[in-house]
Parts: C-alpha cells; structure tokens; sequence
C-alpha cells in the first residue's frame, strides 16, 4: 500500500461547496474508521482542502477519487496528488 497526498482546489461556488460537503465527509469517514484516510480537512480559508490517503496503486487512488462526491458533483477544480514515503510519526508505522 502507498501514501498519497491529495491537495484540492474547490470551484468558486460556495453553495454548491456548501451542499455536497456532507456526502464527501460521510464517504470519507468510512476510509477513516479503515486507517485508509489518515486524515483530511478543508484549508483554513475554504479554498480547497487536503487528504492522506492510502492506496494500493495510483490507479486505485484514481477509483476511489471518480466516485468522491467532490468529483461526481464538480466541487474539485483542480488536484494535485503525490506519493508520499513517510518515513518518521505515527503513519510511519502504518506504511
């Protein structure tokens, strides 16, 4: 299993962030009672947010975000995933 960070630029709409937020949360979740999401969160200023996420593959990673509310209903503007190797903390352990 691999690491990824996933950095998202959300779509300048505010009600539609506003109405898709819980269903992207509630799928989350279940990733987070898993170990699979480390941990995710909207930046302070609402403008994207940012997801540790664990993967078999890229190609997995890419799976499980076309089904994200955030995809299906065309909040994430943008993403900028990486493969993270971490190497010290906590996660370190899990990898």
């Amino acid at each position: 299993m691999t690491w990824f960070t996933v950095d998202t630029r959300y779509v300048e709409d505010a009600d539609l962030l506003a109405a898709v937020r819980p269903q992207h949360r509630d799928y989350l979740q279940s990733m987070v009672e898993t170990g699979q999401v480390l941990a995710a969160g909207p930046w302070a200023d609402d403008s994207g947010g940012f997801l540790v996420i664990k993967a078999a593959d890229r190609a997995e990673l890419d799976a499980l975000l076309a089904v994200d509310p955030y995809t299906v209903d065309g909040v994430a503007a943008e993403r900028v995933i990486r493969e993270w190797k971490i190497v010290l903390g906590q996660p370190a352990a899990l990898a």
